[in-house]
């Protein structure tokens, strides 16, 4: 479409129709087939918009009034809400938030997949009773303000931090620890680290909290190794915190948004907390790789043991086996399960925690996912089932491949990334699977991100 061609002009008002949510939030509005992204609206709303940008296949715009309200609309409970980045969903309900998350993977696997949806169930999607306060993991950026140190979650497509006192989706004593901590640094004159100047020392704190044992860990990401005022710092902390058993430092002294650097080091207290989900203990250290919200993992991961449908006598891999949370769930009525993780520090936590629960049927190993199954498979290793558990960015094509020639029973899907599930999907369908069923699991209440585990057979 030629920029001649395009419906829209910037500055012009329009009314629309909402048809559709994007994977941020953004109501979707079609017109003359030309797509207009819209914050703050819902599917089946009608509204007044006002043009801020146009590109070549799309346009930005501004909600000016609301003519009809979807029935699922709500006051959003966050004072800044509208303002902060680190929820999309806030003013929808929460039967309306299950909803759309399930209208979501249908889409996806309809749209990319190009499944047949008579012959896959997609059920409701699990959520919570309680969807608050889950977040069991607080990860917040540090900023300087006129009135000293501000800690908060990033503006919406923005690195401008929204200074707050807690937020509703984090486990409230994580909010107390930022708080307290923020305090204290700002009384002993710690400086924040300025992203563009590469400046100042304190980047962020991630605050762990393990639920089933009240253990937490404080983490100080920092630009420099040094530590000021490092002991009053650690009493002040550690006196009004007993929960507290582990405090660590991270150090990162490179211009980037990835958050953690290469340094770790221990500078009170124990290397682990402690947590459980069901009946298997974790060891979590402070680059663990360990799921936010452990009630819903539970969720997700019964579902996941659910379609492995093991009695007892299958051989199981595991790939992308982080820590061993998945492996060590399936290893209680498999015969034997090998899990295979490329971060050697997440394997030797999952061969840790395989030890702490007594757990000799699970084996581990380093590497790529693509490179050492299909190792393991030329070496004349079978499986019975096969689980994925990958990153976003979904399975590699060469794994899939092996999968398909490996003809395992069973394959056990579990995503975070319905778009690139769907794609995998589409891979094993051609390969001589079918997908049987899918099961939304709301690991993340008030956000757009929607986990899923997939049951696939042989044909």
């Amino acid at each position: 479409m030629t920029r001649a061609e395009v419906p829209v002009q910037k500055n012009e008002y329009r009314e629309v129709f909402i048809e559709d949510l994007t994977h941020d939030g953004a109501g979707v509005a079609k017109i003359d087939g030309f797509p207009v992204f819209v914050q703050n609206t819902l599917p089946g709303e009608k509204a007044e918009i006002k043009i801020l940008k146009v590109k070549k296949g799309y346009a930005f715009g501004k909600l000016v009034k609301l003519q009809e309200e979807s029935k699922d609309r709500i006051q959003a409970p966050c004072p800044i809400y509208s303002q902060c980045g680190g929820c999309q969903l806030q003013h929808v309900s929460y039967e309306g938030q299950l909803r759309l998350k399930r209208k979501q993977v249908t889409d996806v696997l309809q749209r990319i997949g190009k499944l047949d949806m008579d012959k896959v169930k997609v059920h409701r999607t699990l959520g919570m009773q309680d969807p608050w306060n889950y977040r069991n993991k607080a990860q917040v950026p540090f900023a300087e303000r006129e009135g000293g140190l501000v800690a908060g979650f990033y503006q919406q497509r923005s690195h401008e931090i929204i200074d707050m006192d807690r937020c509703l989706i984090q486990q409230a004593e994580n909010d107390h620890v930022v708080q307290s901590v923020k305090g204290i640094c700002r009384q002993y004159g710690i400086s924040a680290y300025q992203e563009e100047k590469h400046k100042g020392w304190l980047r962020h704190v991630m605050v762990r909290y393990g639920a089933a044992s009240k253990e937490m860990m404080i983490v100080f990401i920092t630009r420099t190794g040094d530590f000021p005022h490092k002991a009053a710092i650690i009493d002040e902390i550690t006196g009004r915190f007993p929960k507290i058993k582990s405090i660590v430092q991270n150090v990162n002294p490179k211009r980037t948004n990835v958050i953690f650097g290469n340094e770790t080091n221990v500078i009170w207290g124990e290397e682990y907390i402690y947590d459980s989900i069901g009946d298997i203990q974790f060891a979590i250290s402070a680059r663990s790789f360990y799921q936010v919200n452990p009630e819903q993992t539970k969720v997700l991961y019964d579902k996941a043991l659910e379609y492995a449908q093991l009695s007892g006598e299958e051989s199981v891999i595991d790939a992308y086996c982080g820590i061993g949370t998945i492996s060590l769930f399936l290893a209680q009525k498999a015969k034997k399960v090998f899990g295979v993780e490329i971060v050697p520090e997440a394997i030797e936590d999952a061969k840790r925690n395989a030890e702490l629960n007594g757990i000799r049927n699970a084996a581990f190993a380093v590497g790529e996912a693509e490179q050492v199954i299909p190792q393991w498979y030329k070496e004349g290793n079978r499986a019975d089932v096969i689980v994925v558990d990958p990153p976003r960015k979904g399975c590699d094509e060469s794994l899939l491949n092996t999968i398909i020639d490996m003809k395992p029973k069973r394959v056990v899907y579990v995503s975070c990334n319905p778009a690139t599930l769907a794609r995998d999907l589409n891979i094993l369908e051609q390969g001589g699977y079918q997908t049987v069923e899918v099961q939304p699991v709301d690991m993340f209440p008030h956000t757009m991100h929607c986990e899923a585990v997939a049951k696939i057979v042989l044909k």
